[in-house]
């Protein structure tokens, strides 16, 4: 059997302002045609379909109509929540969705839903928190403690064939996860969770971090999510891992998107000398003042997000940012202008400026005098 792997589709997810429907529906089109192509009989989908608990409508009919079509493929569909999803909406009709062998699991009733699909089983774990895992066992502090009681309590037939679909962070002493701005994970990493928990499972559909990557082994692997969906994800390359149950060895097919997400570097006049439809983040490397620069890019790249600059004025060192130190009533008016010009612009004010200053200060001290 081939399996797919999908997972974090964030539908309806918008970056910078700026609304990714039209990129989300032209990748899942590119997913259908690979299901197609490669004669997927089974979808695993681990977690965040949607990016937020209360989804926009374009997002369901979008979920409902990749769903549709699969469905009239007549492939198996498994789906669990993610901490972005809303367990009761997502989970809505799922009783009579499995007739159709669409199976949704968004909560823990003290036991692992399991679907058998020919001659593999499929356990599915939605996302879960602590609290919703201590009504079931003793002693569950941590995440960790929450999945490895869960693990620990089902029987876990080694002889068969097991793949494990899972919504949680993920880690290993060995290996760093590698992350990126768009995801949510605990500070100081409260909510790992121990990858040797899932030893006895021949395949680990993990969802819940953004880059494709596996973990100790190729048959544990988050699939990642399916566009990028943050500049610190500009030079990752998307993928979907399509699974053979027969021997297990995976295969990295990449996805291209409509738009691709990339950060560009260069003066003004540099940058103009190119053009793209990308989301863009420009990086201009301009000393001078610039008139409407991001008018100026937007002719070449209609779909810039967000514009920096990268220049001896914005390296100024913010421990320097003391305005007006020490006494006030101890300080010229030039002093204290010579403090803001350094922290503004970190340079030190010229003997023109210095002049024109002076001037403007005499002036305004004529006129109130």
């Amino acid at each position: 059997m081939k399996v797919m792997h999908l997972s974090d589709l964030h539908l309806g997810k918008t970056v910078l302002e700026q609304s990714l429907i039209e990129d989300q529906k032209y990748i899942l089109n590119e997913i259908n045609k690979i299901i197609e192509k490669e004669n997927i009989e089974t979808v695993l989908l681990s977690g965040d379909i949607y990016d937020k608990s209360i989804p926009p409508i374009e997002a369901v009919n979008m979920l409902d109509e990749f769903i549709t079509k699969l469905q009239n493929k007549n492939i198996n569909i498994l789906i669990i929540s993610g901490n972005h999803d809303s367990k009761d909406r997502l989970g809505f009709g799922n009783k009579i969705l499995e007739k159709n062998k669409i199976y949704i699991e968004t909560t823990y009733n003290g036991k692992l839903k399991k679907v058998k699909i020919d001659d593999v089983n499929f356990y599915m774990l939605p996302f879960l928190k602590p609290a919703l895992v201590k009504p079931f066992f003793d002693d569950v502090e941590s995440y960790d403690d929450a999945i490895r009681k869960i693990i620990s309590n089902e029987e876990i037939n080694k002889d068969e064939k097991n793949i494990i679909l899972v919504h949680q962070f993920v880690t290993s002493s060995s290996l760093e996860v590698i992350k990126s701005d768009s995801e949510t994970v605990s500070l100081g990493g409260i909510d790992n969770v121990n990858v040797d928990i899932f030893k006895d499972f021949d395949y680990v559909a993990m969802g819940h971090i953004h880059r494709p990557q596996k973990l100790t082994r190729d048959t544990i692997r988050y699939a990642g999510s399916i566009l990028k969906y943050s500049f610190s994800e500009a030079n990752y390359n998307k993928s979907v891992p399509v699974i053979d149950t027969n021997d297990f060895s995976v295969n990295l097919i990449p996805l291209n998107p409509l738009h691709d997400m990339r950060i560009i570097e260069g003066t003004l006049n540099d940058l103009l000398k190119d053009s793209s439809n990308d989301y863009i983040n420009a990086i201009l490397l301009d000393e001078e003042e610039l008139i409407d620069p991001i008018g100026e890019l937007r002719k070449k790249y209609p779909n810039i997000l967000k514009l920096e600059f990268k220049n001896k004025r914005s390296f100024y060192n913010e421990d320097s940012k003391s305005m007006a130190s020490g006494n006030v009533k101890d300080r010229t008016p030039l002093d204290l202008f010579e403090e803001f010009y350094l922290n503004q612009n970190n340079i030190t004010l010229d003997d023109e400026l210095r002049e024109i200053f002076n001037d403007i200060i005499k002036e305004a001290t004529n006129e109130t005098n």
